[in-house]
């Protein structure tokens, strides 16, 4: 699930408890559609209150993979309210530049990162790169095999895992979702400027 998902998800938590009830059409279609497996909704059914519930489901969405915050968008068709809600907060979400408290420009956002700028990240990653790979939606079972495609090189290893979520990810791929990603594992933003390093900035 992308960063700014994740945190918008933080960020409504308590709202979505008392509003959203999970038990009925919300669980069934997110088993129905792969997000869910059969352990989490025993598990989510299993809490004792309808706010606990809504609580767990919370907690399971963002470990479940990219498509999780538009398919629980897709599933709130008893809360249209909410959805609309959560649709909003997300347009206003923006990544900002940590240290000049200034946005980047929007063509920098969208851009895939290059060869270079992911290189240059592998370059400054260090044990923090595997929950990053998590982050950004790789499994364990990619990073094991870019662990076993270069065994003695951590810069390798990481710099494969980038260009598989690039490859994976497609268009979807942006500096805008890799920095938003960068920011929610708390990396030092002075990383995030050595690689836009000469990237056009938007105007104070």
């Amino acid at each position: 699930m992308d960063a700014r998902d994740k945190q918008l998800l933080r960020s409504m938590r308590l709202e979505l408890s008392t509003e959203v009830l999970v038990d009925g059409v919300v669980i069934q279609y997110l088993y129905q559609e792969g997000i869910l497996t059969d352990s989490h909704v025993q598990e989510i059914k299993a809490q004792t209150t309808t706010q606990r519930r809504t609580m767990m489901l919370l907690d399971i969405l963002p470990t479940r993979g990219p498509k999780a915050f538009d398919v629980f968008l897709d599933s709130l068709q008893e809360f249209p309210w909410v959805k609309e809600k959560l649709v909003v907060k997300r347009r206003e979400t923006t990544v900002q530049d940590p240290a000049g408290g200034t946005e980047l420009a929007p063509r920098v956002l969208e851009a895939a990162p290059t060869d270079q700028q992911l290189n240059r990240l592998a370059r400054r990653l260090g044990a923090e790169w595997e929950h990053l790979a998590l982050c950004l939606g790789l499994s364990h079972t990619d990073i094991y095999r870019c662990k076993v495609q270069h065994p003695h090189n951590l810069q390798s290893q990481v710099l494969a895992a980038l260009v598989l979520w690039r490859q994976r990810q497609g268009r979807a791929a942006t500096i805008r979702s890799l920095q938003a990603s960068l920011l929610a594992e708390e990396v030092d933003p002075s990383l995030i400027h050595d690689m836009l390093e000469g990237s056009p900035r938007a105007l104070p």
